[in-house]
């Protein structure tokens, strides 16, 4: 079985003072990828930031809610975290583990944070990684351009070392013409 898993798609990390690249179609593509999901009763599983008091993902605060944009189904699995790794003392591991599941497809925020790590961490508990290549994003920063960490992560980790299969890196129209019928 297979999961999808969305990382981080929450208020507080799409503002104007830090805007994410191509924020509006990752955003499209995140939802479709969940539509099909869904409709092949696959799972779908939302990563939630929870933050400490004050900070902009203090849960039950604006920062912290997901974008309202984001379609959630009937469904779908909600883990929280506490740090940039999605597994790291979450529900999602035994989950994973007791849906038999071993396949995960990955999308999200940041790339360069939780997305990454998330990715590193899957890959050493032995699951079949698929990152969909434009369908996660991050913001500009000091030394590099969104883009070009996307294009980076994109790169590195289709060039992981890994226990199983090499982590699968491919666009959403690739992906998508695997998951129609």
């Amino acid at each position: 079985m297979k999961a999808l898993i969305i990382i981080d798609m929450q208020i507080g990390l799409f503002t104007e003072a830090s805007p994410r690249f191509d924020a509006v179609n990752v955003i499209d593509r995140i939802n479709k990828l969940s539509k099909i999901f869904s409709s092949n009763n696959d799972k779908v599983i939302f990563i939630q930031h929870n933050g400490l008091k004050g900070d902009i993902f203090e849960p039950d605060t604006e920062g912290w809610k997901f974008l309202p944009e984001i379609v959630r189904h009937e469904g779908d699995i909600v883990v929280h975290k506490t740090i940039c790794d999605a597994f790291f003392k979450t529900e999602l591991d035994p989950f994973l583990r007791n849906n038999n599941i071993n396949e995960i497809i990955i999308t999200g925020c940041a790339t360069d944070f939780c997305v990454d790590t998330t990715i590193r961490s899957a890959v050493s508990k032995n699951y079949n990684v698929t990152v969909v290549s434009d369908a996660h994003t991050t913001a500009d920063r000091p030394h590099f351009k969104a883009d070009q960490i996307i294009e980076h992560h994109n790169w590195v980790w289709e060039n992981l070392i890994t226990p199983l299969k090499p982590v699968k890196v491919i666009s959403f129209e690739d992906l998508i013409k695997g998951l129609l019928p």
